[in-house]
């Protein structure tokens, strides 16, 4: 984008958090709701892609009229997610974890319990903000990484509204140099990371094979795992009427034999193994409008 649409992203998002939790829940949502429909019709360039990795996720034909009624219903989520984010600082906390409908949360409860640390790895899906919150709001804060977005000032609005709802924000780039040290250290004193896990933004990531095909993803939930012996849960959320859904799965093994890459690369290729199971299950509620298989970046 050019710094004239930095700046004017940056104001709509500053527009958003300051007027949007004091209008009618209703009509905010529709106007979102109709803004997904609007982009869905033009079918642009972010359509499409989503359109391309829905096709793999599913195997319908992208030109099917069943794939242009997932792409649809995906764009919908897409900007719910907006509308959702808008919104998450006024939401009481109790209303947030109330209307959060979570299986297999007693794996975090018990490791923590154990005074054992967990990475809790997860896709874009659902509102992982909202996820998040419920988190926070059940009592556990914890550390996560955010994307150096542009310009700064929207990237210091996401990281404010972030630690507004209780995390510890860390940047992903741009920082100290740091950031993984200070997330071994939260992992190693018995605290919780929460990291994104399914596309890699650093050209730094582990090879992988998604959905029958090679991409790269983070390397920093298996690494955090193999070298702190912290417990590695993957995470997958999705809507759920007007409400969320949140699976915490079973912890991901670490292989006990092999050299620090091999045993990191096993890891990595479970952890996505289960985020397979989990966005085939909810696959319009899947936010990926990037290029992300290796093969599409050419």
């Amino acid at each position: 984008m050019t710094s004239l649409q930095d700046r004017a992203v940056a104001a709509g998002f500053a527009a958003g958090w300051t007027l949007l939790p004091y209008l009618p829940e209703r009509l905010t949502a529709a106007a979102f709701t109709l803004v997904a429909d609007r982009a869905w019709r033009r079918r642009g360039k972010s359509v499409r892609r989503l359109e391309h990795n829905l096709a793999r996720v599913t195997g319908l034909a992208e030109d099917s009229p069943e794939l242009r009624a997932l792409s649809r219903a995906g764009m919908r989520s897409y900007l719910r997610y907006f509308h959702e984010v808008f919104r998450l600082p006024k939401m009481p906390v109790d209303e947030v974890v109330r209307r959060t409908h979570v299986t297999g949360d007693e794996h975090i409860w018990n490791t923590v319990a154990e005074g054992r640390g967990v990475v809790l790895a997860l896709p874009h899906m659902g509102n992982w903000d909202q996820s998040g919150a419920w988190l926070v709001g059940c009592g556990h804060p914890f550390t996560t990484v955010a994307e150096r977005l542009k310009p700064e000032s929207l990237f210091r609005r996401y990281v404010a509204f972030r630690e507004g709802l209780g995390m510890e924000v860390l940047p992903l780039t741009g920082g100290d140099g740091h950031t993984f040290g200070v997330l071994a250290q939260r992992v190693r004193k018995g605290g919780i990371v929460c990291l994104p896990a399914e596309r890699d933004l650093t050209k730094g990531g582990v090879e992988v094979e998604f959905f029958g095909a090679t991409t790269k993803v983070p390397v920093g939930p298996a690494l955090l795992a193999v070298k702190t012996g912290a417990a590695l849960l993957p995470a997958t959320m999705w809507f759920e009427g007007p409400d969320w859904g949140l699976r915490i799965h079973e912890e991901v093994e670490v292989p006990a034999s092999g050299t620090l890459q091999e045993r990191t690369a096993a890891v990595a290729q479970s952890l996505v193994t289960v985020f397979e199971k989990g966005i085939a299950e909810h696959p319009e509620d899947w936010h990926m409008l990037q290029r992300l298989w290796l093969e599409d970046l050419k």
